[in-house]
């Protein structure tokens, strides 16, 4: 077995190490899981194996009386076996899917493991099944685990749907486009907020409807609302669109450097910006005070996971007072992340990529009040005695902008009382 390869090297102001090893990921099917619920007349076809429904169906938690859109078209041992057509059974099982749910505008055929190792060409059956199925436009993206982060798959899919976003009229005046899958209701804030600030032009990708995608053109600036959509991003480049760089919208502080970036582009004055903005970085402070007392002081460890971990860690040292032993992190993007990196205490020690062993026993040596890391990793870090937080929650939880700050101390301070209450 390969020995881990380690390095640090310099990154701003933080102390920053690259690891190469065996890492502890989640797959990217369990993007499907607020992607289904975003996109309301789609419909995502894992193509994969029982392993794929059952990931998807307990991830979920989906009771048995709902109709979900998403499912897995099974591929067994024939299919493996190279005895069964898979192009013709996907074709057979799409044309049964849509004529039980018309409904259903927009369908992802999403890879997995399984279809990858058998070479089975989605994106050819995604533009067969496209003039097969005359009302529906079919797309294809990957959500398998080789080699990814479980955030990939959302990345993956809004990639997929670029290329045929409507395209923006060249004469067309600048629009505003916000990029990441956001509850609704934080995406209805955020349009009063711009609203209140000029800015009328705001569309965001996804769009919740399938016929309501936004078009794209070189009048388009752009803001990432998660630090994951490298792909996207660089689709959207192509298009002509450009980004506004920014922090990320978690606390007070990074939706404040959010939205000054939207303003900036649009030309919106201070006074208007202040105007806008106050009530709302009021309403956070007042929810962010009584986790200054129970998150201050407290120290916290990464593991690498879903690539929230830059912002997450700004927001809990800069906001709530906490400590940062170790920010793990599965890729760093140093164009996308930079707003955040210049704001994390100096000397930071941020990990990327990971070496499972390794950062298991800096984790255990430092004996951290919390620990951030995925659902494998949980279980056995809490019999031995560590508070943690599967850092899955945050992706499934409205956590962005004002309203929502205070919702996002408390899932960090939420162990911390368990553990307190255990204990007693």
């Amino acid at each position: 077995m390969n020995a881990p390869l380690t390095h640090a090297s310099a990154c701003g102001g933080i102390d920053l190490h690259r690891e190469d090893g065996q890492r502890a990921v989640f797959c990217g099917l369990t993007g499907i899981v607020w992607l289904h619920r975003k996109i309301r007349d789609a419909f995502f076809l894992v193509v994969g194996s029982r392993t794929c429904a059952h990931l998807i169906q307990s991830a979920a938690g989906v009771m048995i009386f709902a109709e979900p859109r998403f499912a897995t078209a099974i591929i067994d041992e024939r299919d493996l076996a190279g005895l069964a057509d898979c192009n013709d059974e996907l074709d057979r099982v799409a044309a049964r899917l849509i004529e039980r749910r018309p409904d259903i505008k927009l369908l992802f055929l999403v890879g997995s493991c399984p279809s990858e190792v058998i070479k089975l060409d989605l994106s050819r059956a995604a533009q067969r099944l496209t003039a097969k199925l005359s009302s529906v436009k079919v797309l294809n993206y990957s959500g398998s685990g080789i080699e990814t982060t479980f955030t990939e798959g959302e990345d993956a899919c809004l990639a997929a749907l670029v290329p045929d976003l409507p395209r923006e009229p060249a004469e067309a005046p600048p629009s505003l486009l916000v990029v990441g899958a956001l509850a609704d209701v934080v995406e209805d804030q955020f349009l009063r907020m711009f609203a209140a600030m000029g800015i009328g032009d705001v569309r965001f990708l996804p769009a919740r409807h399938a016929g309501s995608m936004p078009a794209v053109g070189r009048g388009t600036r752009y803001l990432l609302a998660q630090p994951f959509l490298t792909e996207t991003a660089r689709a959207l480049d192509e298009r002509g669109a450009k980004r506004l760089a920014a922090p990320f919208p978690l606390g007070a502080e990074g939706t404040t450097g959010w939205l000054t970036a939207a303003a900036d582009a649009f030309g919106v004055s201070q006074a208007t910006f202040e105007a806008a903005t106050a009530a709302g970085r009021a309403r956070a402070d007042t929810a962010l005070a009584p986790y200054r007392e129970k998150l201050g002081g407290k120290r916290v460890f990464f593991f690498p996971d879903s690539q929230l971990e830059v912002p997450l860690s700004r927001f809990l040292a800069r906001e709530l007072g906490a400590e940062l032993v170790e920010v793990g992190t599965p890729y760093l993007h140093r164009a996308h992340l930079a707003a955040e990196i210049e704001l994390l205490p100096a000397g930071t020690r941020v990990t990327e990529g990971q070496s499972l062993d390794d950062q298991m026993d800096r984790c255990r040596a430092a004996r951290p009040d919390l620990t951030v890391c995925g659902l494998g990793l949980a279980n056995p870090l809490e019999a031995e005695g560590l508070a943690t937080k599967w850092s899955i929650e945050l992706l499934f939880t409205p956590v962005q902008g004002y309203e929502q700050a205070g919702d996002l101390a408390e899932l960090f301070a939420r162990p911390l009382a368990r553990r307190a209450l255990l204990e007693v």
